[in-house]
C-alpha cells in the first residue's frame, strides 16, 4: 500500500488536502479511485489508515480512519558527510535515510566536490525513501557547515555525543572493537569527500577529545559506499539492528 508523507497532523476523522505532486501520484498514476486506501504519517503521530477522497481529477484529500503503527522514537545518530555531485548525492541521503540516520549534515571541506547544494532536493530525497521503506521518522537536514565550524561548536551543541570518523589513514582493519568500545554512547559518524581529508584537517580531527578515527578496511572506498558501509557496521554492532 503506498505511503505518504504530510506536515498535518494526524488523528481520527482528520482531513488531509494534498498538494499537487501527490494528488497527481495518487490519481493520474496509480489510478486510485474513490474508496481506495493509503498510509500517511508525519513524522510525529505515527502511520494512519487513510480513504482517498478525489476532488476532481486534479485534487484529492484524504480521509483518516485509524492509527496503523504507533510512532516510533527519533532515530539519535547523527551523519555528517562531504557533500558529492548530483545522483550520487541524492543516492546518498536515501541510503542514510533508510540506515536510521537522525541527523543528516552536510560538511563542507577542502576537497569537497560541490559548493552549493539543494537542500529542497535533499529532503524530497529522504522523504521518499522514508515512504518507500516505511520509516516513521524523516531525519532533519540542517544548512551546510564548514568542518572547522562543525568541530568549534560540537562539544557545546551535542555534548558527550562521540564522532567516528571514517578516515582512508588510519592503519587498515575492521572497527569493530573500536565500535565496541562505544556501546551505550550517542554517535555521529563523518565521512569524508572523494580526495579524502586534507592534511590540516586530519590533524584537526585527530585533536579533537570526541573524535574516533576508524578503518573501513583494506580498501579504499567511495565516499557514497563508505555511508553505507559504516553506517551498517555501526547499527549492526552497537546500534539498533540489534
Amino acid at each position: 500500500m503506498k505511503r505518504l508523507y504530510v506536515e498535518h497532523p494526524l488523528q481520527a476523522g482528520a482531513q488531509i488536502p494534498l498538494d499537487r505532486d501527490q494528488s497527481n501520484y495518487l490519481l493520474n498514476v496509480l489510478r486510485s479511485r474513490a474508496g481506495d486506501q493509503t498510509i500517511v504519517f508525519n513524522g510525529r503521530d505515527g502511520a494512519w489508515l487513510a480513504e482517498i477522497v478525489p476532488e476532481g481529477r486534479k485534487a484529492a484529500l484524504l480521509f483518516l480512519i485509524e492509527q496503523s503503527a504507533e510512532q516510533t522514537p527519533p532515530n539519535d545518530l547523527w551523519y555528517g558527510f562531504a557533500p558529492l555531485k548530483s545522483a550520487r548525492l541524492d543516492y546518498m541521503i536515501q541510503k542514510a535515510t533508510e540506515m536510521g540516520a537522525g541527523i543528516i549534515q552536510p560538511v563542507m571541506t577542502r576537497y569537497t566536490q560541490v559548493s552549493h547544494l539543494k537542500l529542497e532536493r535533499m529532503r524530497a530525497n529522504a522523504i521518499e525513501a522514508a515512504e518507500q521503506c516505511e520509516v516513521l521518522n524523516v531525519p532533519e537536514i540542517p544548512e551546510q557547515t564548514s568542518l572547522g565550524q562543525l568541530l568549534a561548536t560540537w562539544s557545546e551543541i551535542h555534548g558527550d555525543r562521540k564522532l567516528i570518523v571514517a578516515d582512508e589513514e588510519e592503519a587498515a582493519g575492521s572497527p569493530i572493537a573500536a565500535l565496541n568500545a562505544l556501546e551505550g554512547q550517542r554517535l555521529g559518524l563523518l565521512i569524508g569527500p572523494e580526495g579524502g581529508f586534507a592534511e590540516e584537517e586530519r590533524a584537526l580531527l585527530r585533536d579533537q577529545a570526541f573524535t574516533v578515527p576508524v578503518s573501513l578496511g583494506p580498501r579504499i572506498l567511495r565516499a557514497d559506499t563508505a555511508a553505507v558501509a559504516a553506517l551498517a557496521v555501526i547499527q549492526s554492532t552497537i546500534g539498533d539492528w540489534r
